[in-house]
């Protein structure tokens, strides 16, 4: 436990967050990989709640150190009866999850909304590093705030204090996916109808890794001198920046136009070479995250062949992204939060797709075609307004895979014009037994 000094360091909780803590009994569904969600539930109990969670596979399993646990093992058809049964029985007035277009997060936030009960959804933070997202009802595209800069103009929060560094690191979220892919495999037979969203074959995916890190091999030296070109005196912002996105990302699949990112790539590109300046460049950078599953290098280059761009389009993976968006002319992005960091560098950002900031006047409010011949400039003020907001209301100073300073304690009140009048439901829940899981039978 902190001590006063230390508790008081650390950056307020946002009210969405508050508001999960101020509720009676909370179910939480599957969370990212690692601990973040049992070490959650091991704060809403010091706080005075119930905590019932439920395990889907093995991984989730694995990385929970709380009492309060059920297994479900009945088919995905019958998930929306019986968690409605859970939610009414268990008087459950919050439920949490991770990711919330997975297919049984989808059920539970309809059966939640239909019993009235409230939906709290996390995610990758907004503003990276050492925040992550919390939100009521949904983050990104389903996200309520405002998209108004009307709205944002007026906001007159406070600068928010530096949040605590979280010391994520790449390697220890990797060992964490393999723990959790095994995990799920080991444990498969107490799973009989186990879904998943992604691929948790303890072969391939270790293979996909080391395929991974080779590309990173790979890539340091094929692409060596790359970012000083970029950022040379001759070259700085005479090129756009295009970020791609996982291709696996719920956020292109679900909240863009587009059926996949082959697609965006192809739209971007034909864009740029029908009315981008002649003497301005194409930069398109991989997702790191996304280096084990695709390499679009191939279409890439067939597409800049039959577009006669090939001289002015570049496609590189692992260079130094702050520094690039000081450099770049502007970014196009689907709805990345990449998006963000650029307004925070003064970098102009076109979205194509839906997102938290596509608001009209922070980002470009007009077509593609427009954005290439004058991208404008970032309204650094409508921005650092939008930022706070932010920050007062949806980010958590915390990593999934890492430190996650924001649950050791009880941070200081907020001021008073951000406390919000949430008041504690009158329930009477009904406790669960502690320590030991509970089997739910294929009904």
């Amino acid at each position: 436990m902190p001590t006063a000094t230390e508790a008081a360091s650390l950056p307020p909780w946002p009210t969405a967050f508050r508001a999960l803590v101020d509720r009676r009994h909370t179910l939480i569904l599957q969370g990212p990989m690692g601990w973040f969600f049992s070490d959650l539930a091991a704060l809403l109990t010091q706080q005075g709640q119930l905590v019932t969670k439920v395990h889907f596979n093995g991984g989730d399993q694995l990385f929970w150190r709380q009492g309060g646990a059920l297994r479900y093992t009945g088919r995905p058809e019958a998930l929306a009866d019986w968690l409605r049964e859970l939610m009414k029985r268990q008087r459950i007035d919050a439920v949490v999850l991770f990711g919330q277009m997975r297919p049984i997060h989808c059920v539970a936030r309809a059966v939640a909304q239909e019993l009235g009960v409230g939906v709290f959804v996390f995610e990758e933070g907004y503003l990276r590093p050492n925040y992550v997202t919390v939100e009521r009802r949904g983050v990104n595209a389903l996200s309520r705030l405002p998209r108004s800069a009307s709205f944002y103009s007026e906001q007159t929060l406070p600068r928010p204090p530096a949040p605590q560094p979280t010391t994520q690191d790449i390697r220890r979220t990797a060992l964490i996916a393999a723990a959790y892919g095994i995990a799920a495999v080991a444990l498969r037979p107490w799973y009989p109808h186990q879904t998943h969203h992604r691929s948790l074959n303890p072969v391939t995916e270790p293979l996909r890794w080391a395929r991974s890190y080779l590309r990173y091999l790979h890539y340091r030296v094929s692409e060596h001198g790359l970012h000083a070109r970029l950022t040379s005196p001759d070259l700085s912002k005479r090129w756009f920046l295009v970020p791609l996105q996982v291709q696996s990302d719920s956020q292109v699949t679900h909240h863009s136009p587009y059926a996949g990112i082959e697609a965006f790539i192809r739209d971007v590109m034909a864009s740029f070479a029908a009315h981008a300046p002649d003497d301005i460049g194409l930069v398109i950078k991989h997702h790191p995250m996304d280096r084990a599953y695709s390499d679009y290098r191939r279409l890439i280059r067939q597409e800049a062949r039959r577009l006669k761009i090939g001289h002015r389009v570049v496609y590189l993976h692992d260079q130094h992204l702050p520094t690039l968006l000081d450099h770049t002319r502007g970014v196009i992005t689907i709805n990345s939060t990449v998006g963000l960091q650029a307004l925070h560098h003064g970098a102009p950002v076109i979205t194509l797709g839906e997102s938290v900031y596509s608001v009209p006047g922070l980002v470009y409010d007009g077509p593609l075609a427009t954005f290439w011949q004058a991208p404008g400039r970032v309204n650094q003020t409508l921005y650092q307004r939008f930022r706070h907001h932010l920050v007062a209301h949806t980010q958590l100073n915390a990593s999934f895979y890492a430190e996650a300073p924001a649950l050791r304690a009880r941070p200081p009140e907020l001021p008073a014009s951000l406390r919000h009048t949430t008041r504690r439901a009158e329930l009477s829940p009904v406790e669960l037994p502690a320590a030991r899981i509970h089997d739910v039978a294929d009904a």
